[in-house]
């Protein structure tokens, strides 16, 4: 008995495969330590075979170095696009961040190794919160159809263009100070006045030491007032999901 094997297929199918595995390795939130590499690597390789239909047709079987230069490309354009993933992504926590400094939790930093953050409670906190959100409100299956079109954007045998995707990396980085200001801006308001008052108190009467209050008083505050930032959150999520799939959009042109 003789199986017929189509080596464009198997060929095209294994280039795919290198790309999606680059993306997931990289892009939230599927590159969460928490979820094990086999895990992962299972993923890649489902979605390499449910994209085989569409990356297939016409392809042509590539030489031995032409090959080795086409899974380069493949590598660095999902790794391309699972770090512009990531760079937005990071706002949620870049926010968490501005609150713990802000709030005077910085203090207790640590290093979570599973995601891969170095934070206090609300930075870990607003990530974990976001992995969350991005699978039940299905936002990774947008993230995935994302990916799925840059297929139809840069082929095969192509490559990203530098510029975009440079253009593209620097407007994320913008949006990501100016997603996680407004995320945390409003806090960090109350939080600044809340140390004006303290001087200003501390300048009247200097014998009651109003900064040793302060402490307290800024984590009282904190945890008193977060909640209000913590419940918009969803909406967040959504948007960030959105100028995702625009910067994909953009970065693959």
């Amino acid at each position: 008995m003789q199986v017929p094997l189509d080596l464009a297929w198997l060929e095209a199918t294994m280039l795919a495969g290198v790309r999606i595995v680059a993306f997931v390795m990289i892009a939230p939130p599927f590159s969460y330590g928490g979820i094990p590499v086999r895990i992962r690597a299972m993923l890649s390789v489902g979605l390499a075979l449910a994209m085989s239909g569409s990356v297939t047709p016409g392809y042509q079987n590539l030489d031995t170095w032409p090959f080795f230069a086409a899974l380069s490309a493949q590598v660095l354009t999902g790794a391309a696009l699972g770090f512009l993933v990531s760079v937005c992504f990071s706002a949620v926590q870049a926010a968490g961040g501005l609150i713990d400094v802000f709030g005077g939790f910085q203090l207790a930093q640590a290093f979570d190794p599973q995601s891969l953050v170095n934070g206090a409670q609300f930075t870990r906190l607003f990530h974990l919160t976001a992995l969350v959100l991005l699978f039940s409100s299905g936002g990774y299956q947008l993230v995935l159809g994302g990916l799925a079109r840059s297929f139809t954007a840069v082929p095969l045998t192509g490559t990203l263009d530098p510029g975009p995707v440079s253009a593209v990396l620097v407007d994320g980085v913008v949006q990501l100070v100016l997603s996680a200001v407004q995320i945390a801006g409003p806090l960090m308001l109350v939080l600044f006045l809340a140390d004006a008052g303290l001087g200003l108190i501390t300048r009247v009467a200097p014998a009651l030491n109003a900064f040793a209050m302060g402490f307290p008083v800024k984590i009282l505050l904190t945890l008193t007032l977060v909640g209000f930032t913590y419940a918009a959150l969803p909406g967040v999520v959504d948007a960030l999901v959105a100028d995702i799939l625009r910067m994909m959009q953009e970065a693959s042109r």
